[in-house]
Parts: structure tokens; sequence; C-alpha cells
């Protein structure tokens, strides 16, 4: 299933358009938090997919019984550009255990680029609920090679891929190399350059929210 947010009409879309506004975007602070905002919107969606159980608590005057989610999930991002967005899930599953993978585009002399993935830190994720967040989702290559080499080493049981922005071609390559994953996305941009940037997506996320990279 593929969830796109700015498909309804909800204040979600006031913090996507601030995060794509090149004049809102020098307030690097805001940039951040409006990452951090879009993610506590998607967590509060995925929730909705989660199995509660019902547990009492117990109040000053009396016992109440309330749905809890059975399990808590992982979260995990790709290291740097979705620090904030991953705040965001970290914000409502607040006693999830979470996942830091560095992965990055090596460029060739003509242009073309492999991922290389240099690091994975992760608690472990046998038969576990895992939501990556990433926030662009441009080629879809970088998501797919860290979802495979997680899923080589684990039997995860649930695969959601969180995106603030997603290209139609890179959502293409992740259903197909990923058919099983749930796609949650802010919004979905139709084009990408010949560098592969999303357009008119909203700039280098990573350079926007920490400063330009050397």
């Amino acid at each position: 299933m593929i969830f796109v947010l700015n498909k309804t009409n909800t204040v979600g879309n006031q913090f996507l358009a601030e995060l794509r506004d090149a004049n809102t975007q020098q307030d690097r602070l805001r940039f951040r938090r409006n990452q951090e905002r879009l993610g506590e919107i998607l967590a509060y969606e995925i929730s909705k997919k989660f199995k509660y159980v019902i547990s009492e608590v117990q109040t000053p005057l009396g016992i109440a019984a309330i749905n809890m989610p059975e399990t808590q999930p992982v979260l995990a991002t790709i290291l740097r550009a979705g620090l904030p967005f991953h705040q965001g899930f970290m914000n409502y599953f607040d006693q999830a255990p979470s996942a830091f993978i560095t992965a990055y585009r090596k460029v060739k002399k003509n242009g073309t680029f492999i991922i290389n993935i240099d690091h994975i830190a992760s608690p472990d994720l046998e038969g576990k609920t895992v939501i990556i967040c990433d926030t662009m989702l441009a080629t879809g290559q970088s998501m797919v090679l860290v979802c495979k080499e997680l899923i080589a080493s684990y039997n995860i049981k649930e695969l959601h891929i969180a995106a603030i922005i997603a290209s139609a071609e890179g959502i293409e390559h992740v259903r197909a190399n990923l058919p099983k994953a749930y796609l949650w996305f802010g919004a979905i941009d139709e084009e990408m350059t010949s560098k592969a940037f999303i357009v008119p997506g909203l700039g280098d996320a990573g350079d926007l929210a920490f400063g330009e990279k050397m």
C-alpha cells in the first residue's frame, strides 16, 4: 500500500509548503522542525496499522481500559539528511529502539553513481516491525540497498518505508524490489534531474538542515 499525505487536506500541507519554499528554507531551525513535524504525522498514520491489546491503567479514581500497541517498532534512518525526520518518529514512538545507516552516492567520472553502505548500527531486528525513514526518496537505490542489507541479516516481520518527498521513478524502483513494504510519503513528484535531484523537490535536504558539506 502507498499512503500520500498531501492527497488529504491537513495542516501537514503547510509544513510541506514551508519545506519547499526557498525563502522559508533560510531558517535552518524551521526547516529541521518541519521535517520533525512531518515525521510525527506519518508516525501517527503508521501507528494505525499496528496490532493493539487492551491494557488497564490505574487512575486516581479508578481503572481505565486503553488499547495499547502490542509491540514497539524499530526506527531506522539513513544519515545524515534523515535525522530531523527520524526525530519526529522518535517523538511519537518514544520507547522504540533505533538503527542508523551510513550510505552515500559515489559519483563516477561519467556522472553515474553507485551506492556505498559504510556502516550499520542496529538493534536486533529479528521478528520486528521496522520503520525506515529518509527525507527524500529520489532513485530509490539507496533505500532498496539498505533494506535488502537488513532483510539479508534479519527476518523482519513488517517493513515500512517513509519519505517526505519521493519521485515517481524511485517509488517504482522500491515497489519492484521490495513488493511487501508499506510506503508512506508526504508528497510525490514526477521529475528528476540528470543528477537525480527531485523536481520540484526542495533542494539538498542535508545541506539545508545542517550546512553545506565539503
